[in-house]
């Protein structure tokens, strides 16, 4: 019997299409290793079941004959920041909520879109950091029904939490005229450490490069007590100018 993964329809992205850090956890799982790197190849179906492709340590993941995304090992070599309160990140988060909320471009996104509840989507919504150098951050507290049922957040939901804030340092500013969003392009994360469901988290993100319509970032995510859990490093793509 073939293999196939199916996206529920409440870990959307875009309208229509799975977010990306979610499907790139899910490949990720099939993986299996301590570090993936998960490229996405077409905006991943919800409710769809999708084939599972195994070629050695490589994973695919099929729509027919629609490649969907891919996967395998990797090397993530990021240095990341050290921790910083709770509070700072918060305040920076409640100062800059209008700027992310106002002009998103996917709003129902389960990870960082304001028009989902608390407990239906994740309402992560990173903000620049006063005076930190182009650091983002926002703060998490995942909600026990994303647990696994032994008090411990789903993988899937950690990759999800570690892709939309590595946005903030390289999104196109929503207000400018000619305004166009970026998406996922390729994820890849290391999980350290199991991520308590209901414990209070923090979330920062930094630029790593801008290059043309290609945007690298990388983002990392810290307990309670400030010791690094799991990061990310991801490359976002601007979306082309609509032909006239």
């Amino acid at each position: 019997m073939s293999e196939t993964l199916t996206i529920p329809a409440r870990f959307n992205g875009p309208p229509g299409s799975a977010n990306g850090g979610y499907t790139c956890g899910r490949v990720a799982q099939v993986v299996g290793a301590e570090e993936v790197e998960v490229s996405l190849r077409t905006p991943p179906p919800l409710e769809r079941p999708l084939d599972v492709v195994r070629d050695g340590e490589r994973v695919e993941l099929r729509d027919g004959d629609t490649l969907v995304a891919e996967g395998g090992t990797t090397e993530l070599l990021l240095e990341v920041p050290a921790a910083l309160p709770r509070d700072e990140v918060a305040d920076a988060e409640e100062s800059g909520r209008e700027t992310w909320t106002e002009k998103h471009p996917f709003p129902g996104c389960v990870v960082c879109g304001p028009e989902r509840d608390p407990g239906d989507g994740m309402r992560i919504f990173p903000a620049a950091l006063s005076g930190r150098d182009g650091l983002y951050g926002a703060c998490w507290t995942p909600s026990g029904q994303d647990g696994d049922g032994d008090g411990w957040v789903l993988p899937e939901l950690v990759w999800a939490a570690l892709d939309c804030p590595t946005s903030g340092p390289v999104a196109n500013d929503g207000s400018q005229p000619g305004f166009m969003p970026i998406v996922l392009g390729r994820l890849a994360a290391r999980i350290d450490r199991p991520v308590m469901a209901g414990e209070p988290h923090v979330i920062l993100a930094w630029d790593l490069e801008v290059d043309g319509r290609k945007r690298r970032a990388a983002a990392a995510l810290y307990d309670s007590d400030g010791i690094l859990t799991c990061a990310s490093r991801a490359l976002w793509i601007e979306l082309r100018q609509p032909a006239e």
